[in-house]
């Protein structure tokens, strides 16, 4: 009786939590997506930090290691992506995100206070761990903690926090440039903000529920169910969670594809098609301007207090972007969408190479480079980058995501790496013009690969997606 009443004056306690469960909702994505944040910060401060360091009397950087350094962190993100949905399904989605947190800040206040470039590369190979870790977890944690008619919305408020990371990274940058620049660490002022979001990162974490699906999945009913309690109305939390049972069950006794599946023409469609796309994504020049925007605008005429003022345009036009193409993308198809992305990115990649070619030396050259880096950024944030995670989300049926969903990803992150690594050394080898005709012809091919190979998608449900692609290989 005692134990009763003990246990009644618990739920007493806790009914005051459970009143608002829009509003503990709304907190579990604030904190969880400051991932997304530090994902953009620290994506986005190299762009401005590299000029600073790249002097003989800090890092005194060539073309290839200011590739190294740029890059390393998309690197470390590659196998970060691998291990972290691995270590989350084993550890849980909350005590991995606390891991991540803890590696965010120790990587970048490494960062802050290497002394030489070889350090700098392997605190930048760690930040990129936790970045790469954020990018599968948190999506995954906010995708199982959402209703279902919230989960997308949710779940892409990931994709906004990001480029807002890097927008204030890039504002950020400018401030500290501009004040600080003729000082001799003025890059290591920029490294050391990223260590705020993270601390922030981990005490928020420290409040956050452990996801009930993933209870689920170890047998924790009780404790899924109390969850669900917290972040829906009693009776949607028990319908929820006997619906994670019957999903469980399902996906226990469904057949899990693997590699040697590959020979199936069907699945190597399908497989292709994800690896091309993300590659493409990608190799069209994205983070170039992410990057080296600064440089970019330096390369084009701007000095570098004002490069890193103008930059601070191509993040918020990125931020503008994003929001535009979230809004958009259940009211539009994907192909059309995706051709128009593409054929925008393409338009600007042209321009800035012509502009750069004719104009050379023009007091006009910067200020037409920027106008066209604005477009682009429009035409991708708006456009690819969202719809690539869509389609690429879309395209595979559940018994072949992981294998096929892991390589698409892994390419798209290799094709990251080798852009960031090579661009410095292309700027100097070839120069802005050539370099940027060189995106424009990856992004030619992405439009005709798209038109002939990417079926219609919206409105479609898994299995039809999975039949219109048989259906492609038989005929």
């Amino acid at each position: 009786m005692g134990n009763a009443n003990i246990s009644e004056q618990t739920v007493q306690a806790n009914r005051p939590e459970q009143k608002d469960p829009k509003k503990f909702l709304k907190l579990i994505t604030i904190v969880s997506t400051f991932g997304g944040l530090l994902f953009g910060y620290d994506t986005g401060v190299i762009n401005g930090a590299l000029p600073f360091m790249a002097h003989a009397d800090q890092l005194n950087l060539t073309p290839f290691t200011e590739g190294l350094v740029a890059s390393s962190l998309v690197l470390g993100a590659a196998f970060g992506s691998i291990f972290g949905g691995r270590l989350s399904d084993t550890k849980g989605r909350r005590k991995v995100i606390l891991y991540l947190a803890v590696l965010f800040f120790f990587s970048a206040a490494g960062c802050v206070i290497a002394p030489n470039t070889s350090v700098m590369v392997g605190f930048r190979f760690l930040l990129g761990l936790a970045v790469g870790g954020s990018s599968v977890v948190i999506p995954s944690y906010l995708a199982e903690m959402a209703p279902s008619d919230k989960r997308g919305r949710l779940v892409t408020q990931n994709e906004l926090m990001i480029v807002t990371g890097q927008f204030l990274a890039y504002i950020f940058n400018a401030l500290i440039g501009n004040i600080f620049g003729d000082t001799g660490h003025v890059w290591r002022y920029m490294l050391v903000v990223a260590t705020l979001p993270a601390i922030a990162l981990w005490i928020g974490v420290l409040i956050l529920p452990e996801s009930p699906r993933w209870l689920a999945t170890k047998g924790k009913m009780g404790e899924a169910l109390k969850v669900l309690n917290r972040i829906r109305s009693e009776r949607i939390a028990q319908q929820e969670l006997q619906e994670i049972q019957v999903n469980l069950s399902k996906e226990q006794k469904q057949e899990k594809m693997s590699f040697k599946d590959l020979g199936i023409p069907w699945i190597r469609r399908i497989v292709l098609l994800g690896i091309v796309l993300g590659s493409i994504s990608q190799l069209v020049g994205i983070n170039s301007i992410m990057y080296y925007g600064t440089q970019i605008l330096e390369n084009a005429g701007f000095g570098t207090k004002t490069a890193l003022i103008a930059n601070v345009a191509n993040g918020l036009i990125a931020v503008i972007a994003v929001i535009v193409g979230m809004s958009l993308l259940n009211k539009v198809n994907r192909r059309p969408m995706l051709l128009t992305g593409l054929v925008g990115v393409t338009i600007a990649l042209i321009s800035i190479g012509i502009s750069a070619h004719f104009l050379a030396g023009s007091p006009i050259l910067p200020y037409i480079v920027l106008s066209m880096t604005v477009i682009y950024l429009a035409f991708f944030q708006g456009a690819i980058a969202p719809l690539v995670w869509l389609i690429l989300a879309e395209i595979f049926p559940m018994r072949l995501r992981g294998v096929g969903m892991g390589m698409a990803v892994l390419f798209l992150w290799l094709c990251n790496f080798l852009v960031g690594l090579f661009f410095p050394i292309l700027l100097v080898g070839i120069g802005l013009s050539a370099t940027f005709f060189l995106f424009a012809m990856f992004a030619i091919i992405g439009v005709i690969f798209v038109g002939k190979k990417l079926p219609e998608t919206r409105g479609l449900s898994l299995e039809e997606i999975e039949g219109i692609f048989k259906s492609k290989s038989a005929s």
